[in-house]
């Protein structure tokens, strides 16, 4: 039995505790906490112990905390850190490296430059082995994992066909939970999105990968807007939706109006949160142009890292095989599940 703590509490921590629960490889000793609120007293009524940085427990006294989170590293085997972005690097200086702890970083890191958290950006559909034996790995953000999970398949089918990509990330501006961040009426245009950078570590630095960002007034999902041109005529749509079938994380919808309408049915299919943890092909959208596929599909903003998190776990605490932590996480996510429930409810008329 591993033992593992989850420093934060937000969209992401609160997620990953809640599933690693289920899992009956791993013990979760605690969260980590840095502010006094009400997700104190939520974690505690999950039975979740809650530990906050030595030098505040004076501002949790009228809470209920278990100790010091500087205590509790010294009792896992591994850290997910679920802090904002920039402070996984300075909890790796001040935390991790010191207690010689292994450590999995959330998308608002970077593994590159001074402040790096890795040297490996994690998508499981790509380079799964590669985390196998290592200490310290990046998981990417809910953007990049999408389009590894839509580029990947695409590539592993067409190869030396694909000429280039074009995405437009339209980004929600804030997650279901966070009611206090006030959405902005404005349409907000991303200066050098690092997306596309992030996407080439693990697709290629000189892949045809070209990325732009806006962020728009919604929490319902990311939507990204996706061109791939060929070296030749363009398959036809149903070609390019038959590569996604069997496609781990990945539902092909046809009658979906938009994003709300896929966040209000997750809300009725019984699972943690509202999350489907996977992407929606949007396929009324698909469209063959000459040597251009059209694409659009949603993205499950902080669900679709949970089950990747999950799986990187298993590569660096158990050395597991893909097809090994695949089946486990398949067992606690049920994504297959989703899928089907997906795909029937939004099915083509």
């Amino acid at each position: 039995m591993k033992k593992v703590f989850v420093n934060g509490y937000g969209s992401i921590g609160s997620r990953i505790t809640s599933f690693l629960k289920d899992d009956p490889e791993i013990t979760v000793i605690g969260v980590g906490k840095y502010s006094p609120d009400e997700d104190v007293n939520v974690a505690n009524s999950r039975g979740i112990d809650v530990y906050v940085p030595e030098r505040k427990m004076g501002d949790f006294e009228n809470l209920k905390i278990a100790g010091a989170i500087e205590d509790a590293l010294d009792n896992c085997d591994l850290v997910i850190d679920a802090a904002p972005g920039g402070y996984g690097y300075r909890n790796k200086k001040s935390l991790y490296e010191p207690k010689n702890l292994m450590a999995i970083y959330q998308g608002g890191e970077t593994i590159v430059g001074d402040e790096s958290v890795s040297d490996l950006l994690f998508n499981s559909r790509a380079n799964y082995d590669l985390a196998i034996g290592k200490k310290h790995v990046m998981q990417g953000s809910c953007n990049v994992t999408g389009m590894g999970r839509v580029l990947e398949p695409l590539r592993d089918r067409f190869g030396d066909r694909l000429l280039r990509f074009d995405v437009t990330l339209v980004r929600r501006w804030a997650d279901i939970e966070q009611t206090e961040k006030k959405l902005q009426d404005t349409i907000e245009m991303t200066e050098k999105p690092h997306h596309g950078d992030d996407v080439k570590t693990y697709f290629g630095k000189d892949a045809p990968l070209f990325v732009r960002a806006i962020k728009v007034p919604t929490r319902q999902m990311h939507l990204h807007i996706m061109d791939i041109r060929f070296k030749d005529d363009a398959p036809n749509p149903s070609e390019i939706h038959d590569i996604f079938k069997n496609e781990f994380g990945v539902a092909t919808l046809w009658t979906a109006k938009g994003t709300k309408d896929v966040r209000d049915y997750a809300s009725t299919m019984g699972f943690n949160f509202t999350d489907t943890n996977m992407i929606h092909i949007h396929a009324n959208m698909t469209v063959s142009i000459g040597d251009t596929i059209q694409m659009m599909y949603s993205d499950d903003q902080t669900g679709i890292v949970i089950p990747e998190n999950h799986m990187l776990m298993q590569a660096m605490l158990f050395g597991k095989s893909y097809d090994e932590a695949f089946a486990h996480t398949e067992s606690i996510f049920h994504m297959k599940e989703k899928k089907q429930m997906l795909e029937q409810h939004f099915a083509k008329k």
